[in-house]
């Protein structure tokens, strides 16, 4: 899988086995992947309130056709609950960060839409402003 645009971050399924070069492992998604223990995924922290309401992960259903409508929706999402993106935004300032998802889809799905949006403000911090 590769990284999203910043370095600090990669992406990964939850599915997929845990690796030392992980770093603290984030699961970004509202339910808790399906026939997975919490010992195998090696979650370091779950953060719900940072995934798609129910309402828009329902109406996206991971359709390439709506990837960009989904993520301005998303991202609306995410402008209006800025205190929930703290934890994340203090995980990744402290080291490398690896977005857990569950989902089959590994092009269109809400990890990569929130690295994308997490990019700038990453950058922002890098620089000190």
């Amino acid at each position: 899988m590769p990284p999203t645009s910043s370095r600090r971050v990669d992406l990964k399924r939850v599915y997929e086995p845990p690796g030392a070069s992980d770093g603290c492992r984030i699961l970004v998604e509202r339910l808790w992947p399906r026939g997975l223990s919490k010992e195998n995924a090696a979650i370091d922290l779950w953060l719900k309130d940072v995934a798609p309401s129910p309402a828009l992960r329902k109406w996206f259903g991971h359709d390439p056709d709506r990837w960009s409508e989904f993520k301005r929706r998303y991202f609306a999402e995410l402008r209006a609950n800025p205190e929930a993106l703290e934890p994340l935004r203090a995980r990744m300032r402290a080291g490398r960060v690896t977005f857990v998802f569950a989902s089959r889809e590994t092009r269109f799905n809400n990890a990569v839409a929130l690295g994308e949006f997490l990019a700038e403000g990453v950058e922002t911090d890098a620089r000190g402003q």
